[in-house]
């Protein structure tokens, strides 16, 4: 299938729609906005290896975390403006895009480059002075992929699943190199996996939107089918339910100090909130993943739930 955004940045600049009146805010505020500050929540998945570890509150955690968040932050917006800079032609002509700042002239194309690759060369640098060698290398893995994404491999079936996927991962992984955390298997799989059930979950909802209409948002989307992304979904929704309940399990063999085995006792709280994300994605109605927890008082609870229990059980009591 053609590139819809290549064949339009090969059209000749008279052809190209005009781009809309700037908003307000300025340039600031469109760079702002490029960089997408809802999208910064999933940044926070940088607390998940220590939180694992049972080292979240420790002082190292509580200087360091800030700080590669923050890198995280500056690299996923570095790669918002590229994207957004490289697609501005095909984004003009599309009816949701077309109000993105760059699409809009509130960023002028330049500019939006220029930012983008600054924040994705500093990022690397402060991370390798003040985090470590490891964090600086993983973030500079991070970009090549995801400019790689932007540039060819969102257009390669289930490659652009995986990249998606690993994107997630290495938000994870990046608070435990950070602080010197070793990353255990299983918590390596059930990250692996739980991201990739809620990407494919948002993937099916994607196809199940637009089934029967033309001009969907990904044009990958109509090479996959609905039973193959559900296949995906499902598989990788009991591949992450499995490493949970081994890691839970893991040293469920000896004495534990607290109450109630609080650790093996949230098995049940992830169960259920798996399940309960299931059905938003059976409907296909489960977009992103932050908006779907949000929106749904039973899947926010039950999170709460799993987060008291798996507190307890660092906590031993």
């Amino acid at each position: 299938m053609p590139d819809t955004a290549a064949l339009l940045r090969q059209r000749a600049p008279e052809q190209l729609p005009p781009p809309l009146p700037p908003r307000r805010g300025g340039l600031p505020g469109g760079l702002l906005r490029t960089a997408r500050p809802r999208q910064w929540v999933k940044n926070l998945l940088v607390a998940a290896a220590p939180a694992a570890a049972g080292q979240l509150l420790t002082r190292h955690a509580l200087t360091q975390l800030p700080l590669v968040f923050a890198l995280f932050t500056a690299c996923a917006a570095a790669v918002y403006l590229v994207n957004d800079a490289r697609d501005a032609a095909a984004d003009r002509a599309h009816p949701v895009k077309r109000h993105r700042p760059v699409a809009a002239g509130q960023v002028p194309v330049p500019v939006a480059y220029a930012t983008g690759g600054a924040l994705g060369l500093l990022a690397p640098l402060l991370a390798a002075r003040l985090c470590g060698p490891s964090l600086a290398a993983l973030l500079t893995a991070y970009l090549a992929l995801q400019l790689a994404y932007c540039l060819s491999l969102k257009h390669v079936l289930v490659v652009d699943l995986a990249v998606v996927t690993t994107g997630f991962l290495m938000r994870a992984a990046a608070g435990g190199l950070a602080l010197g955390i070793p990353l255990s298997r299983w918590f390596l799989i059930t990250t692996g996996f739980g991201a990739l059930f809620m990407v494919a979950a948002k993937r099916y909802s994607e196809a199940v939107q637009m089934a029967g209409r033309g001009g969907a948002t990904r044009a990958l989307l109509t090479e996959y089918t609905t039973g193959y992304l559900r296949f995906v979904w499902q598989l990788a929704a009991g591949v992450a339910v499995l490493g949970y309940c081994m890691w839970a399990m893991e040293d469920g063999g000896g004495p534990h100090t607290g109450l109630l085995p609080w650790r093996q006792l949230s098995m049940a709280a992830f169960v259920l909130a798996v399940l309960r994300y299931a059905v938003f994605a059976d409907r296909g109605t489960a977009g992103e993943p932050e908006d779907v927890v949000l929106r749904d008082r039973a899947l926010a609870l039950i999170g709460l739930a799993w987060a008291g229990m798996y507190a307890l059980a660092v906590a031993h009591w």
